[in-house]
């Protein structure tokens, strides 16, 4: 080869490899756009329950919908704040406020009985008149995914103890399916009614 033909293979081989690493940069460029992109966060609405009559409920049909998420039973020496959140969705309900109820034997197996059972004791005893779902484990295991989620909502710290401590704890979450804020057993009516209205406004 003369050295003509050899500055010009050499040149175009030169330029194949730049060619290459330039690909090579913009497929990574391209890549790294498209992990960085912001994810679509986690809400209420991604999750599926189940219903005490065994069927398949899709928590996306609540979209738009201020919620209180509680888990609950029927032997408890809180069982009558099943009073005050029926007088809660009595208040509420047409303003687009949901309660979502999902007992737990868990604590003390304060909530032995079967889903109809407890759908029997609550309408008769208390008059309930929200959705109530079937009987789940919101601790260990077992806890359903929902909970899983709600637990951990607005928790920075990843070692903090977010176990649900016992029955007729609460869970608001907004309009955008999001938790608001968490109310633990003894925080009642009081406490949860101007939250709710924020919520709702």
């Amino acid at each position: 080869l003369t050295n003509s033909n050899m500055k010009k293979r050499n040149l175009i081989f030169i330029a194949i490899i730049v060619l290459s690493l330039l690909g090579i940069f913009f497929l990574k460029a391209s890549g790294s756009e498209t992990i960085s992109e912001e994810q679509p966060t986690t809400t209420v609405y991604d999750f599926t329950v189940i219903d005490n009559q065994g069927k398949e409920v899709f928590l996306s049909q609540y979209k738009g919908k201020v919620l209180l998420i509680v888990n609950t039973a029927t032997r408890c020496g809180h069982t009558p704040q099943y009073e005050e959140l029926q007088q809660l969705y009595s208040v509420y309900k047409d303003k687009g406020f949901e309660i979502l109820d999902f007992p737990c034997n868990q604590f003390a197996e304060q909530a032995p009985e079967s889903d109809e059972e407890i759908q029997n004791f609550c309408t008769l005893n208390y008059h309930t008149e929200f959705p109530r779902f079937h009987k789940i484990d919101v601790n260990g295991e077992n806890k359903i995914a929902l909970y899983d989620y709600l637990e951990h909502a607005n928790v920075d710290d990843p070692v903090a103890d977010v176990s649900i401590g016992w029955n007729f704890t609460k869970f608001l979450v907004g309009k955008d399916g999001k938790v608001i804020r968490r109310f633990e057993t003894d925080q009642r009516k009081d406490i949860i009614e101007p939250a709710i209205i924020d919520a709702l406004n």
